[in-house]
């Protein structure tokens, strides 16, 4: 069982703060627990009741449509009768029978309500970014076997969250929010993501105590504390014992909340005993990347290899207007950071005050959650439109729940009446703190893709700050799974002259996305190399000859195996991709002992 750890907060956060839901004409719901015909379950040979069989008969029973109560099922599970019974009044609020019902337009239809998040490697057409993300369930009853399939896969993702510690509710609104298909580290994103939201981005830091790191070897002593309540760890429950999907024993890695790393800009340095080992001195400096939020056992194990470092985990909603939780390994010294300027907005209202028009008062939305490689489809859209346009003023309060679930799902912003649409990806450009345009010039797909496995620049930036006073004259890079430039366009951002850069990546779109910005910024030299197997021992060696070795070694192994983009393969730091890990290592201790040569 794959587990998470964290010292966040237990506090529950409902996304919807909506009243009671509005009076229907729908037939009230039967208490299924009192004995009679019409309202005994069908159960099996061990006398359990047959699940979502027996709910559909029920729910049948009252007048609902057999799509409908399918679709409802599909959407949020058959655990909560009620909750069910709120979605199909919700159905019946957009827009009557989900078989049957229009808004002028089938796209309006309530059947395609549900949006499943589309499989990273699907083309979209070029025009209509995520059209295909949208699937209208069957309707003569032929997908009743894949309906099932998948509420075994939701029931196993249910069970998998909730051995993990987290609440039954919590689990089922993060499945709901992120579809089906979304991988568990997402599911967890999504919870943590919700419990945060009400706290808005910015954090008094006086309002927690400061946390120390013992020597390299040492754990990570945390106590944060948010007035009275304590804070709970994800895993410390009947399932917290069990053995790590990667075969270790070892303590989880605690993730800290609020997740603000050793110091925010304009905020006071935060108390830190941070003795790196020799071993871990450079030259080069080095600075790892990867997902907070992932397994049990890989920061552990990612921390023993570099040296026993302890991570620095950030979430970048404190830099920009989205969530980014991230964890950074570094030899860096940590003293005299500085932004660069000038430091972009932290709200979507001060992102794009375009916005503020059309926001409505019921959409308490103040950041975005992590931007993603996928967007919402306009049958999407214009199905919130039509909901929203039964409605003379403020709609009801399921309705609301609907449209801010999807709007908090794929980031959705108002441009207009009743009209929302995803970002484009100049904008998330903007979020993540790239120069306009820096993608542009390849499809929309790859460009949502590059950007929404890329760095937030701000954040790189601040880190890697305190290197411009260490390489006034400029500095040579390894840039390893370089991605679109993150690091480069950080370090250009700082004023910080680079000599030379080695860039290592896989994706033949991020390389070029990479060269355009380079030829039309920088005078170094760029070296690209598609293959990490290509960065031979003998290649780093003739390299550091060449250019007198290298001053900062920069990257983080690919994480489809940690979140992100792989739907259906999980293997942490064993996985296909994210096992390029130990070719960071490998890169990097062969220049140390290179250069210590030297």
């Amino acid at each position: 069982m794959v587990d998470w750890a964290s010292d966040s907060d237990n506090d529950k956060f409902e996304w919807d703060t909506d009243g009671e839901a509005e009076t229907s004409s729908a037939p009230a719901l039967r208490n299924i627990d009192a004995p009679g015909p019409s309202t005994r379950l069908p159960q099996d040979a061990n006398g359990k009741a047959n699940g979502s069989g027996a709910l559909v008969a029920e729910f049948m029973g009252m007048g609902f449509p057999k799509e409908m109560i399918l679709k409802a099922i599909k959407e949020i599970g058959d655990t909560d009768t009620e909750q069910l019974l709120e979605l199909l009044l919700t159905y019946q609020a957009i827009g009557g029978d989900a078989s049957v019902g229009n808004c002028s337009a089938s796209a309006c239809a309530p059947q395609t309500l549900e949006v499943d998040e589309e499989e990273d490697d699907t083309n979209w057409d070029e025009y209509d970014t995520a059209g295909n993300c949208d699937r209208t369930p069957h309707s003569d009853g032929s997908g009743d076997e894949d309906f099932f399939q998948e509420m075994s896969e939701k029931d196993e993702k249910m069970k998998s969250l909730v051995n993990m510690g987290f609440p039954e509710d919590e689990a089922k609104m993060a499945i709901d929010r992120c579809g089906l298909d979304a991988p568990v580290a997402v599911l967890v994103d999504s919870i943590y993501a919700s419990q945060e939201a009400g706290n808005g981005y910015s954090a008094n830091l006086s309002d927690y105590e400061d946390t120390e790191f013992s020597s390299f070897g040492g754990r990570k002593k945390t106590r944060f504390v948010d007035g009275s309540k304590k804070r709970k760890r994800y895993g410390s429950g009947p399932s917290g014992n069990q053995v790590p999907f990667d075969g270790s024993h070892e303590e989880p890695m605690p993730l800290p909340n609020p997740m603000v790393g050793f110091s925010l800009p304009n905020e006071r340095l935060r108390s830190v005993h941070r003795n790196l080992p020799d071993q871990a001195l450079g030259p080069p400096f080095f600075y790892y990347e990867n997902v907070a939020l992932a397994p049990k056992g890989v920061w552990t194990t990612i921390s023993r290899f570099l040296y026993d470092i302890q991570p620095e985990f950030v979430d970048s909603k404190y830099f920009c207007a989205a969530a980014r939780k991230r964890g950074y390994i570094h030899n860096l010294p940590i003293e005299n950071r500085s932004p660069v300027l000038p430091m972009p907005p932290k709200t979507i209202s001060e992102a794009f005050p375009n916005t503020k028009r059309w926001w409505p008062s019921w959409d308490p939305r103040r950041q975005f959650n992590c931007l993603q490689t996928c967007m919402a489809s306009a049958k999407l859209t214009e199905r919130i439109r039509c909901a929203l346009g039964r409605f003379s003023d403020v709609p009801t309060p399921q309705v609301q729940k609907y449209v801010l679930d999807e709007c908090r799902k794929w980031n959705l912003v108002w441009v207009g009446k009743n009209k929302v649409a995803p970002l484009e990806p100049d904008e998330m450009e903007f979020l993540l703190g790239y120069p306009r345009n820096h993608t542009r010039g390849v499809s929309r797909t790859e460009r949502y893709r590059a950007l929404g496995n890329s760095f937030q620049v701000d954040t790189v930036a601040y880190h890697l700050s305190v290197l411009r006073d260490l390489f006034p004259n400029g500095m040579n890079v390894l840039s390893l799974f370089s991605g679109i430039g993150g690091a480069e366009v950080a370090l250009h951002r700082l004023g910080i002259h680079m000599k030379t850069v080695i860039s290592v990546e896989k994706s033949e779109v991020n390389r070029t996305i990479l060269k355009s910005w380079w030829d039309q910024t920088q005078t170094g030299t760029l070296i690209e190399i598609a293959d990490v197997r290509h960065l031979t021992t003998e290649r780093i060696e003739t390299f550091i000859r060449r250019f007198g070795g290298f001053d900062l070694v920069i990257g983080g192994s690919p994480c489809n195996n940690l979140a992100g983009s792989n739907r259906h393969h999980r293997d942490g730091l064993e996985g296909e991709h994210s096992a390029l890990f130990y070719d960071y290592i490998r890169i990097l201790e062969h220049v140390k002992a290179t250069m210590s040569a030297v």
